[in-house]
């Protein structure tokens, strides 16, 4: 004897059982698009839009005050939609035809149906605010579990204490001891203490894909003119290496990124020409 099938094999082919017969109601509810206007399904365009006419001048709300007939216009205007563009009844067509696609029946109704109707370029804006937004989420938290993390080591309880220390000429540590610092002392203290963090940046809205992809072009325009000047200060002029660049070019022979590079204390690293 064959064993049961599991319950949530059950349970999905219930599901797909329930579905199925909505695959090609999806365009016209469980109505027939072809029977709505009264014309066949190999009906051409020209008797499917006499046959629109036709039904409009009838139930139109204008002409036709009844509830039920202001409904029926209603689904005589939709399957009219549907049947009137060649690529979306070929599709209403397969999904009479085929209903047990009804995911794929779903998804063709979908972009033949809604696609056109959507701006591309509403898209691309949305899509493009979604994911900066997220990016600053990312960033933000990432900076924050960083902040925290800097905030509980003891360097930083020193650097807290030697502000205070400066701060205060002492006076206040000696009359302490050893007792915590004060809550508002501490947070204004804060405030005042750089936190160098490596390899973790404080979250900018000019680092967001959003606004770099607005700014493309200017900061496209920027890079050639400064590729311009290189090559004319130093391969046409012959001139010597600038600080500055003097200093790019030790950072990027050692890989560094830019925010460590700008950690490191002047009198550490010395540029070579």
């Amino acid at each position: 004897m064959a064993a049961a099938a599991p319950l949530p094999v059950l349970i999905l082919l219930l599901a797909v059982a329930l579905l199925v017969p909505a695959a090609d109601a999806i365009y016209c509810d469980e109505d027939d698009c072809y029977d709505l206007l009264g014309v066949k399904q190999d009906a051409n365009a020209s008797e499917i839009k006499k046959a629109y006419y036709k039904l409009s001048l009838k139930h139109h709300p204008d002409k036709n005050p009844d509830p039920e007939s202001r409904a029926l216009f209603v689904k005589v205007a939709n399957a009219y939609e549907i049947l009137k563009d060649e690529e979306t009844r070929e599709k209403y067509d397969y999904a009479v035809a085929h209903p047990e696609e009804f995911f794929y029946n779903t998804a063709q109704y979908y972009r033949a149906y809604y696609g056109y109707k959507t701006d591309t370029r509403s898209v691309l804006i949305g899509l493009l605010l979604i994911v900066s937004a997220f990016q600053y989420i990312n960033q933000l938290t990432s900076y924050s579990q960083a902040i925290e993390s800097v905030k509980q080591t003891p360097a930083y309880r020193n650097r807290l204490k030697a502000l205070e220390f400066e701060r205060t000429g002492g006076i206040s540590s000696k009359k302490k001891g050893n007792k915590p610092m004060d809550k508002k002392v501490e947070d204004e203290l804060r405030n005042e203490v750089d936190l160098q963090i490596q390899g973790v940046q404080k979250p900018s809205v000019w680092n967001l894909c959003g606004v770099q992809l607005i700014l493309l072009p200017y900061l496209i325009g920027k890079l050639l003119i400064w590729q311009i000047c290189w090559f004319w200060r130093y391969r046409v002029k012959k001139s010597p290496y600038a600080w500055e660049d003097a200093c790019y070019l030790t950072r990027t022979s050692l890989r560094m990124p830019a925010n460590t590079w700008q950690n490191i204390d002047d009198h550490i690293f010395v540029c070579f020409r």
